[in-house]
């Protein structure tokens, strides 16, 4: 089987794969058919195993652990060490601009700076000291956030918009997630820095998709190898297309064509979910709201079974003040204004 066939079937499987992760979490149909294949493989797969597997899972997304970050370090590491070996000489050989060539560099910097800050910042864990503060914040909503609620872990007053976080085991304002990636929270407190994470790690990856991409181009264009033709397996004479190019230039240049691959699938990932977290920020919305927001929305669905007298309310965004006003609160935050004022 081509080359490009088989890479265009791998990048299928994993958007597939990508996109019902995604639609399980929201979906009670997907989530039936994961549960009854999860029972199949369970007679499949030794008890032992079994065991060992959740273990390793239960370590992996239900507790603080460094294996995340590390990862990502060494594929960041990686995907820069290929750029820098043979992508950036072969471009300085091919007279590239040396700001085009560096741009990366500068992403990479601004990006490990705020991926530091995201992983170190405290995300607004609720104590007993600034649980009155944080209380006065956000308007209670009575749906989704009603007033004189306690944590039953952490025997405090839930303030609007908070949840208790079972990996780190405190409850966080303003809480939108719990990303593995940075070891942390995402909260009121560094939801600015993690955007901005975000926006520049979807920067980095499409502009050394860009590099590497004009490379591959520049390098065909030269060797005027589309002009050619070739003796396919048949013996009849084919002029040089887009599969024979791809195929000839993997051959060629098997690692960077490899890296253009890696990072283009990379960028229309972050990039979906950099626009969907912007799309969050701009309506003053949490992951954690969104995903509750749905549920209710589901539960209202006529298709849903539910008891007749369970009757949910209908969840309103009352937070939403203007996009100005949604992004103000995020990159300032309203609990850094009144520790201000208190001094």
């Amino acid at each position: 089987m081509d080359f490009l066939v088989l890479f265009l079937l791998y990048l299928a499987l994993v958007l597939l794969g990508f996109v019902m992760i995604c639609l399980a979490s929201k979906t009670h149909y997907l989530q039936g058919l994961i549960s009854r294949g999860a029972q199949i493989f369970s007679y499949i797969i030794p008890e032992c195993l079994q065991r060992a597997m959740l273990r390793v899972l239960h370590y992996l997304f239900h507790t603080r652990n460094y294996t995340f970050v590390i990862l990502h370090l060494i594929l960041q590491g990686m995907v820069y060490t290929e750029y820098t070996w043979e992508i950036f000489g072969l471009c300085q050989q091919l007279e590239f601009s040396l700001y085009y060539l560096f741009l990366p560099y500068l992403l990479l910097i601004v990006n490990l700076v705020f991926f530091t800050l995201s992983c170190v910042t405290d995300p607004g864990t609720i104590t007993k000291a600034n649980e009155l503060l944080f209380l006065q914040v956000y308007e209670f909503d009575e749906v989704m956030f009603p007033k004189n609620v306690r944590c039953p872990t952490c025997d405090l007053r839930k303030p609007a918009r908070s949840k208790h976080c079972s990996v780190c085991n405190r409850c966080v304002h303003r809480f939108d997630h719990h990303c593995v990636w940075v070891n942390n929270c995402v909260g009121a407190w560094n939801t600015r820095y993690f955007l901005s994470y975000l926006l520049t790690l979807t920067a980095s990856a499409a502009t050394m998709a860009v590099v590497s991409t004009v490379f591959l181009v520049r390098l065909v264009v030269m060797s005027d190898v589309y002009l050619q033709t070739y003796v396919d397996d048949l013996g009849h004479l084919q002029v040089v297309d887009t599969v024979f190019l791809v195929q000839y230039l993997f051959l060629t240049f098997p690692r960077i064509v490899f890296l253009v691959g890696f990072v283009v699938v990379l960028s229309f990932l972050l990039g979906g979910y950099l626009c969907f977290s912007l799309y969050l920020a701009a309506i003053n919305q949490t992951t954690n709201e969104w995903h509750k927001g749905s549920q209710a929305w589901c539960q209202r669905c006529p298709h849903t079974a539910r008891p007749p007298a369970a009757e949910p309310q209908a969840y309103r965004n009352i937070h939403s003040h203007g996009l100005w006003s949604n992004l103000r609160e995020i990159f300032l935050p309203a609990t850094a204004r009144y520790e201000r004022k208190k001094k």
